[in-house]
């Protein structure tokens, strides 16, 4: 019998396209391993509001996930009216990153999470974000403890926000740039990786038998935490510098061909699947 693995997934650029397309090839990969009996934990920075259809889309109904870049966790329950509990949300002041961010980005926009609601912005956001959203003045965004904080532009790069972090000192907080002009800050010592291993802790999987994949660099976490660190053929060279592997891109349906690579897959369900590359 092989051991169950806990297996993290993240969403965009990995189990989705970032048009937001579930591949078919991906989809029933997720369904094989499901039915193996290993854990599949999807750990993403998206809201739980975001994070439901996808679990949906994919038939996972009981588990775990890993939401906000792991400052909130939820067991999931088709019993509870909502589909999952809130066993752990981490929130911190955020004040201090509020005010190192007003007026550094000319266009910016800052939203915090409204916990199980949507976001509280500081103007109308250039992206659709999950939940109800709601424009307040700049000291409603400060009033309370907060599970993220999101500052956004849509003129930027991702490239212009690195810097700018640098310069305004946000690498002495909890930052990840995304793939676009889109920075979330977290709590201090918080990530998806971290989340992750209370989870592993509370599933009693063996330290040996996890396995992460991810493409973006609010994943570098997960993947050194994990046993198994894979890296999306269309993540950064940062990214694919701390995996074990890298297997193929988004569209090639990376994730089905790591997910069929795991013990207990019935291979002669499996059509076409290749194995992920290594990468030194």
């Amino acid at each position: 019998m092989h051991p169950a693995h806990l297996v993290a997934l993240d969403i965009d650029g990995t189990t989705i396209t970032h048009t937001g397309d579930l591949r078919d090839p991906v989809r029933d990969a997720v369904a094989r391993a499901a039915a193996a009996g290993h854990h599949l934990v999807l750990a993403t920075g998206r809201t739980v509001l975001g994070t439901l259809p996808i679990l949906d889309r994919l038939n996972l109904r009981s588990g775990y996930a890993v939401c906000s870049n792991g400052a909130v966790t939820v067991a999931l329950d088709p019993g509870h009216p909502s589909g999952y509990d809130i066993i752990e949300a981490v929130t911190f002041d955020p004040a201090p990153a509020l005010e190192l961010l007003r007026d550094a980005w000319p266009d910016a926009v800052v939203a915090v999470e409204d916990l199980g609601v949507g976001f509280k912005v500081s103007a109308p956001f250039p992206d659709a974000l999950d939940g109800v959203v709601t424009v307040v003045p700049w000291e409603e965004l400060m009033a309370a403890p907060v599970t993220r904080l999101t500052f956004r532009s849509a003129t930027g790069t991702s490239e212009d926000f690195l810097r700018l972090a640098h310069r305004i000192g946000l690498h002495e907080m909890n930052y990840a740039v995304g793939f676009s002009a889109w920075l979330d800050i977290n709590p201090e010592g918080v990530s998806k990786g971290s989340a992750l291993e209370h989870v592993r802790r509370r599933l009693g999987v063996d330290a040996h038998h996890t396995v992460a994949v991810g493409d973006q660099r609010n994943d570098i976490e997960m993947l050194r935490w994990a046993r198994r660190g894979v890296a999306m053929g269309n993540a950064p060279a940062e990214v694919q510098d701390v995996a074990d592997e890298v297997t193929g891109t988004v569209e090639e349906d990376g994730l089905a061909q790591v997910l069929d690579s795991l013990p207990g897959i019935l291979h002669d369900a499996i059509r076409g699947g290749a194995g992920a590359s290594g990468h030194a």
